[in-house]
């Protein structure tokens, strides 16, 4: 019989070298000392007399002494027999693994048994290193190359490789491939040996790796099986994020698999219709699972609708929080003839999920008895699937106010009555939503549900409800506008005639008399009436406007220092935020001051304990425009200015009411109401959009949106045509730029006589047209007047073509001054022309061709100003 090496079960290593070269060395070392002392007492032995001698054996002496007393305190050991070096040899001794230590480079300092019955070995004498042992085969020496680096780089690893045959003869794991893990340390070598040493651990894994193998391939099985199962499956996470599906849904359909990745489409891809309101109605209780059969319809890749039966499982986490989701989803196919109450079933609840209006089933007493999908996320707010199946009652979803009438309705059904009417009711918790109920009476009542009295639909009105409110406030604003620019037209003709009066009367009378102040006082009060005017204009937006490209960077900064003076001594600061490189825009710059300086004006009567009024400019695209959501913003780039303070806000009840005319939370004598209406028709005018958002007591905001402005290319002849005359502060201007006119105290000419000038005055207003023309005469001017366009065609025909100018109304009967000017031009192109009105109206866009130029005078005008306006026209054509 063959002897076994010694191993684990023989209490010792088969290779020691490092515990056997320390004892020969101790030995060695204790024979020297008493081999010397012999040889020296047999030599030297006639000699004991000399003092040389007798040194030399002391010395020998006090080394023995030395050594035994060394040896006895356990200094020095003769036959070592250290217990933790017995502990380590037994404990390598019993791994079942392979253990070898070698030095730095490669020499075998130990092996336990178990490598011996690894690598074949049987005594010391035939333990092989890993160098001689695994070069011979491509796999393990390259593993034992990479690791013996990695040693000597300071890096432990392991590497793992398969054999055709074992290493050894006397395994246990038959003759065929096998597999081993061997691994690589490093270990500071004994102090004397003086050396840092090396550990590898070597361990045969066939079983296990043929574990893992049989492992690998019931998993293909399972996974195989599953993804050709007659039945789809997905699964999701807790966002309904889908991490797996298998082959036969993929299939049903048309999902690339190769192209899937988990996570990389929901729940919410897959179905169609309203199906998701019935998935999300299935909520576990926190910690437990809850399965649900469903009938909905998926969809396909292509569009298409696949209808399916899904037993949907999902689990809740331990807080409530909706958790992990299974799904097994069966294809509702057509079948036999047995089959078909099934098929009818399954198709009407198809049918009765994916109908776009909500619907749900009452028994005689109000209790839901079914409802479909629709309905569920139509009141998701309010009921949860669990308390339909509770037996909830309907009249909950009615606000408290219509809840009367849904009994009656009810009661109506019940009876078997038709033509019930529908009720229009408001969400139970929130007054921003709207609904639309139906209630229809069950006449052939079925066996599945007996008890069923009546079928409710339930429709979202809310939009169609804003768009009933906005239609009705745009009616009445616009039929508020169209009556105050009718008035502001009359009125401006009367306030004309008022004040051309009383210049008259004022040139006449001295400011001795006792009528100077009285006729001051008249002309005062006109003037005042026609900032009233204007107001009522600009919120009809009749006004003319004189647009022009502005930087509203500059406009603001210029109209910071008047805003600061209008709110100084109210405790209130002004903060202004100005955007970076703000897109230019085009509108009246004296119309738009006007709008801010209403709104700050405003903001500081909101704040009568003080506050901040911030005025802030940005540039916003078109994506952010469409993200702020207001109803009637196009997705449009715009500039956006907004003004807000920090006062008592504005009640919800009178929201809708602030841009109407003289409407005014203000007290008596204090404002006209024509604030921020006036400022609504500016801005809609210059083609923007205004929006309040208040809460009240945190204060206003008024975001102001205009259109971002680009410069078309004009061509030059165009330009030319629009050239303003020269000559000193020429009026002369192009169809929608006219000059502001000359104000009360704008520089008057210092000749203002007629110099024998022709004037042709065209004013369908008698006492403006009679006050017209009496106030030119006494400048000097030769004046024709005419009632009509038409009338002034025949006169100038009379006095072919002898007139310097027409001042000519805008708006008349029979025709207008843009086509008295068409006509006029065609005989007589150089004829200079002024334009008067309250308000212009859309006249200027009609019948004008594209190089008219005429100049424009706003009613009420004073004699000074038509005075001046006639003489820079005039003065313009030198």
């Amino acid at each position: 019989m063959t002897r076994e090496p010694k191993g684990a079960d023989d209490e010792g290593p088969l290779v020691d070298r490092a515990t056997r070269s320390g004892t020969a060395l101790r030995v060695i070392l204790l024979a020297f000392v008493l081999l010397a002392a012999a040889v020296a007492f047999v030599v030297f032995r006639g000699q004991l007399d000399n003092e040389i001698v007798l040194g030399l054996l002391g010395i020998l002496a006090m080394m023995g002494i030395f050594f035994i007393v060394a040896a006895v305190i356990g200094f020095v050991e003769v036959m070592p027999q250290s217990h933790s070096d017995t502990l380590a040899r037994s404990f390598l001794a019993s791994q079942p693994d392979g253990i070898l230590i070698t030095d730095a480079d490669g020499r075998v300092i130990y092996a336990n048994g178990a490598y011996g019955r690894m690598t074949g070995a049987k005594k010391a004498t035939e333990v092989q290193s890993l160098e001689a042992l695994l070069s011979r085969y491509r796999e393990s020496s390259e593993a034992l190359y990479r690791l013996t680096n990695g040693l000597r780089e300071g890096r432990e690893g392991y590497e793992e490789f398969r054999l055709l045959k074992p290493l050894g003869t006397h395994t246990g794991s038959g003759s065929g491939a096998h597999w081993y893990r061997l691994k690589a340390r490093m270990l500071a070598g004994e102090r004397r040996l003086g050396k840092k040493l090396h550990i590898w651990q070597i361990s045969d894994i066939t079983s296990e790796r043929d574990d893992q193998e049989r492992f690998f391939k019931e998993l293909q099985h399972a996974i195989d099986y599953l993804d050709h199962a007659p039945a789809g499956f997905f699964s999701a996470g807790r966002k309904g994020e889908i991490y797996y599906l298998n082959a036969t849904l993929a299939e049903w359909l048309g999902v690339d698999l190769t192209q899937f990745s988990p996570g990389s489409m929901t729940i919410a891809d897959l179905v169609a219709g309203e199906g998701m309101a019935l998935i999300n109605s299935v909520q576990a209780e926190p910690g437990q699972s809850k399965t649900e059969t469903l009938d909905l319809d998926l969809r396909r890749v292509n569009g298409q609708s696949l209808p399916v039966r899904l037993v949907h499982r999902v689990r809740s986490a331990r807080d409530g929080a909706p958790g992990e989701s299974r799904s097994i989803v069966l294809a509702r196919q057509d079948g036999g003839s047995d089959q078909s109450a099934s098929i009818a079933s399954m198709r009407f609840t198809r049918f009765f999920n994916n109908t776009p209006m909500a619907i749900a089933s009452v028994d005689g007493e109000g209790r839901i008895l079914r409802t479909n999908a629709p309905f569920l996320k139509l009141f998701s707010d309010i009921v949860s699937r669990d308390d339909v199946d509770r037996g909830g009652k309907l009249e909950v979803f009615f606000h408290e106010s219509e809840r009367e009438r849904f009994r009656e309705a009810l009661a109506a059904a019940k009876d078997r009555q038709v033509d019930i009417a529908p009720i229009d009711s408001r969400h139970p918790e929130s007054d921003a939503r709207h609904f639309r109920f139906y209630v229809n009476a069950v006449i052939d009542q079925s066996d599945e549900a007996p008890e069923e009295a009546a079928i409710v639909y339930a429709v979202d009105v809310t939009d169609q409800k804003a768009l009933e409110t906005q239609m009705a406030q745009t009616q009445k604003m616009n039929a508020v506008g169209t009556l105050a620019g009718g008035i502001a037209h009359d009125f401006n003709n009367v306030l004309t005639a008022i004040l051309l009066s009383s210049d008259h009367l004022l040139l006449q009378a001295r400011p001795s008399d006792s009528s100077f102040a009285d006729l001051m006082e008249i002309k005062r009060n006109a003037n005042r009436a026609a900032v009233l005017v204007r107001q009522l204009l600009a919120f009809s937006r009749k006004q003319t406007m004189r647009p022009s490209v502005l930087n509203l960077t500059d406009v603001i900064g210029d109209l910071r220092m008047l805003v600061d003076r209008l709110i100084s001594g109210s405790n209130v600061k002004l903060k202004v935020e100005y955007g970076r490189d703000l897109w230019a825009v085009k509108t009246d710059l004296s119309q738009f001051e006007q709008v801010l300086i209403n709104l700050c004006v405003n903001a500081r009567d909101a704040m009568p304990d003080g506050g901040t009024i911030t005025v802030t400019t940005r540039n916003i695209s078109s994506a952010e425009a469409a993200a702020f959501n207001y109803r009637g913003l196009p997705e449009e780039e715009f500039v956006l200015v907004e003004v807000a303070d920090t006062g008592t806000g504005i009640a919800p009840e009178i929201m809708d009411k602030i841009f109407e005319p003289f409407f005014t939370t203000k007290d008596v004598g204090k404002g006209t109401g024509l604030g921020l209406a006036m400022v609504y028709g500016i801005v809609k005018q210059s083609g923007g959009y205004i929006y309040p958002v208040s809460e009240v007591g945190h204060g206003t905001k008024f975001s102001i949106f205009l259109p971002r402005h680009i410069p078309e290319i004009v061509p030059a002849s165009a330009t030319a045509a629009v050239a303003g005359a020269s000559g000193e502060g020429g009026v002369e201007q192009a169809v929608g730029a006219s000059q502001p006119p000359a104000g009360p105290d704008a520089k008057e000419p210092a000749d203002l006589t007629g110099k024998s000038a022709v004037v042709l005055l065209v004013e369908d207003e008698e006492a403006v047209r009679r006050g017209g023309k009496r106030m030119l005469e006494t400048r000097g001017y030769t004046v024709h007047e005419a009632g009509s366009g038409v009338e002034a065609l025949d006169i100038m025909q009379e006095l072919q073509g002898a007139v310097d100018i027409v001042v000519s109304d805008v708006v008349m009967p029979e025709m207008d001054g843009p086509t008295l000017l068409t006509e006029l031009r065609k005989n007589y192109p150089e004829l200079k022309f002024i334009f008067v009105s309250g308000y212009a109206e859309d006249a200027f866009a009609r019948n004008l061709p594209a190089d008219a130029k005429f100049g424009f005078l706003p009613k009420p005008f004073s004699l000074k100003q038509l005075a001046v306006a006639v003489r820079e026209m005039l003065d313009g054509a030198n």
